[in-house]
């Protein structure tokens, strides 16, 4: 996966960057968007054009006013409005040119941001298993963030500036010779070189900075996703430290970042004035022999003026374009991740008549040094149900993955209908697949919302006849907003039963051919357990079912119960003639019947006021 942070990595070639967002900044399929992109530029080339008018107009505005000049009052008066005009107009195209250019800047991110999405959701469980959320985030929000800023510094300072300074330049040899220009070019080449060598500089402290920053975000982010865990340890203090300590080094790090700002600025400042100084110095001693006018001076330092202007803002501009780049390559690497489980060229869609389950053979481990499965082989016929058992470890829940596809196997073939999985989509394979699982995490979005996502466009009536059919209407009619009533971050305002209901219902609304139960039930009470199990053999019922339980009482109706030990079955067959089998279900069999006859009743009401010592 890629780094915690995008700024670890070395500046990539701008061009190597520049050229894969290319297509988002000239979209083949948007015409009106390539035409805003070249009117933008159109008002760029007004805008200078404008510019560079105005110090002519300054020029002449002066020359009728210096002394031995004919009184031309009027005219010098509309050459200062005609320098007022221009001002304005420079302004005025700079601004179209961001108004027509600003919203193919945020279709660009959108897109991007939109392909990064939905590559993120392509990826492997082994994938998400390994990443850290608050820096996988940061990194798309910095990735997006920097396109915007990316472009506009480009487009609209960086060409612009290049072209003004040619024209300049240019200007400078026809009315005052080569050396002027020569002047020029070695100051502006020495402020280029200034800017860059200190920014580089400053680049790594910001490195550390943003590093920090990272750090600090990716605390607390899985700080707050586990804030369960923290408040049952008490935690708390601890985590206020170790969040404190990041921050107090992301502090640091800023300091030392933005103090080495003053220091860029004071260079730039000098160089600057130095050229402003020289070149006015030499017109003005031009001016005195004779060979230049007042107006002349004026238009000298008023071209490396409006030169310097945009040249102030390069140390900025430099490390912005950088640290895109790399915000941006960072953002790549996500989308440069390789996509583990993948269709096939041209799958086709798994169709499904009966649902028959076959696992052939199959072989799988999630580190090539250790593998889980070892040749599991088993049928679950159309209709029917097979449940699964073992001890902990003995890779269980990983055959409910492999059947989602979630990993591809290392050797051997899963099938439905004789279909092989990896050979059809993993759209309609999921499609075809319900899951009630142990541990259900619902949106921090409404009990309806959370329902309906088992089937895109459902109606309120099928939510309610889902939730009927899984015995939580009821319970959500009596909440104060209804079916609107948000359940919370993870649905940890509902109970691990309610949650479960809602899981249920959810599958019952996708009505899929093939249903798998993962420990379903492990994590209730038993009175809530009865309740759901109830309600789960009433959905398996003529769905090919595949029961993944750590209690074995939950499954002793299965048609057919393997045993899995080690990643080998080691035991197979219906509930009774594995009990008389006297194997390793046998064994677990009786151990969980002695847990059950050891486990305290639960107590009534006597029993709870004569351990208080109020006797009723």
């Amino acid at each position: 996966m890629p780094p915690d942070t995008a700024t670890s990595a070395p500046t990539p070639p701008i061009w190597a960057t520049l050229r894969r967002f290319l297509p988002y900044l000239w979209p083949a399929d948007a015409p009106a968007l390539r035409r805003r992109v070249v009117l933008a530029m159109a008002f760029v080339l007004l805008a200078k054009a404008v510019s560079l008018a105005m110090p002519f107009a300054y020029k002449a505005a002066v020359d009728r006013m210096a002394p031995g000049m004919e009184p031309a009052a009027g005219l010098a008066m509309a050459l200062v409005v005609a320098y007022a005009g221009a001002r304005f107009g420079s302004v005025f195209f700079d601004n179209l040119r961001n108004a027509v250019f600003e919203k193919v800047g945020q279709e660009a991110s959108r897109r991007l941001a939109d392909d990064v999405f939905v590559h993120l959701h392509r990826l492997s469980l082994r994938f998400h298993l390994d990443r850290r959320t608050g820096a996988v985030t940061k990194i798309v929000e910095r990735g997006t963030k920097s396109i915007d800023n990316m472009l506009y510094f480009l487009l609209f300072n960086i060409a612009p500036t290049i072209l003004e300074l040619v024209a300049v330049c240019a200007i400078f040899l026809v009315k005052f010779g080569p050396g002027l220009v020569a002047a020029t070019v070695v100051m502006v080449s020495a402020y280029i070189w200034f800017t860059r060598t200190v920014t580089e500089w400053r680049n790594q402290l910001r490195r550390d900075m943003v590093d920090m920053d990272t750090s600090a975000v990716a605390h607390a982010v899985d700080s707050l996703l586990n804030f369960e865990t923290v408040k049952y340890f008490g935690a708390e203090d601890r985590e206020a430290k170790r969040y404190g300590a990041a921050m107090r080094d992301y502090a640091r790090a800023a300091v030392k970042s933005e103090n080495s700002l003053a220091w860029l600025n004071i260079g730039q400042s000098l160089i600057t004035n130095l050229m402003m100084a020289g070149a006015m110095a030499y017109s003005v001693w031009g001016w005195s022999h004779g060979q230049f006018t007042t107006g002349d001076v004026v238009l000298v330092n008023t071209l490396l003026s409006q030169l310097f202007r945009p040249l102030d803002l390069l140390g900025m501009v430099y490390r912005t374009i950088r640290q895109g780049l790399i915000d941006m390559e960072a953002m790549y690497k996500l989308i440069d991740t390789r996509t583990e489980v993948a269709d096939a060229p041209d799958a086709p869609a798994l169709h499904v008549a009966g649902g028959e389950v076959r696992f052939d053979a199959v072989r799988f481990g999630y580190d090539p040094e250790r593998e889980i499965l070892h040749g599991v082989s088993f049928t679950v016929p159309a209709g029917k149900t097979l449940a699964i058992v073992g001890p902990s470890g003995a890779g269980k829940s990983t055959i409910a993955r492999i059947l989602f596809r979630f990993y591809d196997i290392k050797g051997g073939q899963v099938t439905i209908d004789g279909q092989d999985i990896s050979a059809v989509t993993q759209a309609s394979l999921r499609a075809a697949i319900g899951i009630v699982p142990q541990d259900m995490v619902l949106f921090n979005d409404t009990v309806g919302y959370n329902i309906g996502y088992g089937r895109e466009g459902a109606t309120q009536t099928e939510i309610e006849a889902a939730a009927k059919a899984a015995s939580i209407h009821d319970f959500i009619m009596g909440l104060p907003k209804g079916y609107d009533t948000r359940v919370g971050e993870r649905g940890l305002k509902l109970s691990g039963g309610e949650k479960q209901r809602v899981a249920i219902a959810r599958t019952l609304l996708k009505a899929p051919p093939v249903l798998v139960l993962d420990e379903a039930t492990s994590a209730l009470d038993s009175r809530t357990e009865t309740e759901i199990q109830t309600v789960l053999r009433d959905i398996s019922r003529k769905r090919t079912t595949l029961v993944v339980a750590h209690r074995l009482s939950t499954v002793v109706d299965a048609d057919e119960i393997i045993v899995l030990d080690k990643g080998v079955i080691v035991e197979r067959g219906r509930h009774a003639d594995l009990v008389r089998a006297d194997g390793l279900y046998a064994i677990m069999w009786a151990r969980q019947a002695q847990e059950r006859e050891d486990m305290p009743a639960e107590p009534g009401i006597e029993d709870i006021f004569e351990v208080v010592g109020r006797p009723i």
